[in-house]
This record gives structure tokens, sequence and C-alpha cells, in this order.
């Protein structure tokens, strides 16, 4: 990592960073059912991101544009197939945890996203053919045994902490397979097919309109501090360092969140989850060794320049 790529890697972290405290403004919308928070905040996102792109990114709209009317047939039928089917995985992801937050336990929701990472490695794994070393197995080892010491204790908490990074790590497996197109861009479309996939469920049973200033102002936190802005912050961040780097900066999304939930909202955590999760940050460490070795170099090549 070059010394010029420094401000990709900040942007990384601090994409992360904001994530690991989203459990605040949700916590705020605990009165509402999940569905609803997931409704507007699908409703509230679309608007802001198509403003964003229609404003700023129109050129990198033309380009995906081009391309898709120049790709075969079976190549578009296979894209949009691969964007519905991702769109039904985060929106299954998002309502999950806002879920788990509201109703399961913070502690629920920030374990899923330690274990998302290397969910989506076996996923890699297994559906993808990609190769992983014999260290990295031994690492995927350890987390399935921090997940069975995880559910001796709780089974509920365990079981919407994997469904939740089942879903996720489904996402992203399928964002590999989409290489060609503008990540932004994709997820602008798949939050516009959230909304029309969302909105006969929104007709059929949703109650009055929120009115209070209180909930909107909620919503507009979660829709642009903690959907928009980070997204395009991960975004940048892989213009400029690689995505197995930016695979190690995730985990900063959970040890906040973490923190969040003891220190903020008191939340008690006994000690076999204090070994479970002790094992899976063993995992998560043994999993990244040689990026954690390349980021170790790179701040030790700082100090000597």
């Amino acid at each position: 990592m070059r010394g010029s790529n420094l401000r990709y890697f900040f942007a990384g972290i601090l994409s992360f960073a904001i994530w690991g405290f989203f459990s605040i403004p949700l916590r705020n919308l605990k009165a509402f059912p999940s569905e609803e928070i997931l409704y507007y905040r699908i409703f509230t996102s679309v608007v802001f991101i198509w403003i964003s792109i229609l404003l700023f990114r129109r050129e990198a709209l033309k380009k995906d544009l081009t391309y898709f009317k120049g790709i075969s047939k079976k190549d578009r039928h296979a894209i949009l197939i691969q964007i519905l089917a991702s769109t039904v995985f985060l929106t299954l992801n998002w309502y999950t945890y806002i879920y788990a937050v509201n109703n399961v336990s913070l502690q629920s929701a920030a374990f899923a996203y330690m274990v998302c990472p290397l969910l989506t490695a076996f996923g890699g794994f297994v559906l993808l053919k990609e190769e992983l070393s014999r260290l990295k197995l031994i690492s995927l080892g350890i987390a399935l045994l921090s997940i069975v010491l995880l559910g001796s204790g709780s089974f509920v908490e365990v079981t919407w902490s994997v469904v939740i990074a089942l879903l996720y790590a489904l996402y992203l497996i399928l964002q590999r397979r989409m290489k060609h197109l503008d990540k932004l861009n994709v997820l602008a479309v798949q939050i516009g097919l959230a909304v029309l996939i969302m909105l006969p469920f929104y007709l059929i049973g949703h109650g009055a309109v929120p009115s209070t200033m209180w909930f909107w102002g909620n919503i507009v936190v979660v829709a642009v501090v903690f959907t928009i802005i980070p997204l395009f912050l991960s975004l940048y961040a892989l213009i400029g360092i690689p995505s197995s780097t930016l695979g190690i900066i995730i985990y900063i999304n959970p040890i906040i969140a973490f923190t969040v939930a003891i220190f903020y909202f008191n939340e008690h955590i006994d000690s076999y989850k204090l070994v479970a999760y002790g094992l899976l940050l063993a995992s998560v460490l043994v999993f990244n060794w040689g990026i954690i070795k390349d980021i170790t170099t790179f701040k030790r090549s700082l100090k000597n320049n």
C-alpha cells in the first residue's frame, strides 16, 4: 500500500466506523414496526441515491447503459437475474438487521457482521470455486466453533446472526459476479427494485404515514448517513485499495457495534459470549493474517519515510 493511497484506506475505515453506530438511530425508532422502518428507509434512500447519481455521476451511468446495450442478450438476462436475486437478499438483510436490533439484541446484529466476511469467503470457495489456503480453512473452522459455542448459550441470537450474515454474504457473492458495472449504479437499481417489491406490501398492510419530525428525522439519518454516505466512502476506498484490504476493515463495524451495545445501551454480555467472540476474533486474525502483515509493513514504511 503506497502513501498516496492512504486517503482511500481511511475512507474505508470511516465507512465502516459510521455503520458501527447504526444501532443508535434504529433504537430511536424502536416504537415503530420493523417493516415500517424498512419501507421508509428504502423509499427515502431511492430518492437520495438517484438524485446523487443524476447530479454527480451521469457519465458513469451513461457508461453502464452503453455497456449493457452492447452485450449479448444472454449476458443481459444473466445480469438482470443477478440484480433481482441480490436485491431480494439485500432487502431481507436490511429487514432482519432492523428486527434484530430492535427485537432480539444489538449483540446478535453486531455478531452477524463478524461472521459475514467468513461466510462470504466460504460461499466464494463453494459457489465461485475461489481458492482458500489451509490457514484460511483453519480460520473458518475456528469461526464455526465460535458459532456453535454461542448457539449453545443463546440459539435464538446465533440463528438471527447467521441468517443476517448469510443474506449479506449471498448479496456480496452476487456483487462479485457483476464486475463490469459501477457498484453505485447497481445499488441504485437494486434499491429501485426493492421499492417495487415492497410497494405492494406497503399499500396492503401499512397504517397511517408517520407525521412526527422525530420519525422522519431519524429515517433521513438512516437513509443518508447510514446508507448512502458510507456506501460512497466504501466505493471510493476501492479505487485505491484492494477489496481484500477492505475485507479486514469491515471488522471495525462490529467492534464499534459491540461497544455501543455494552456501554451505551447497557446490554449484558455473558462469559460464554466473551469466549465465543474471542474465538471469532482469533479466526478473523488468522484469516486475514496476510493482510495484517501488509498493513504492518505499510506502517513501518511510513515511519521510515
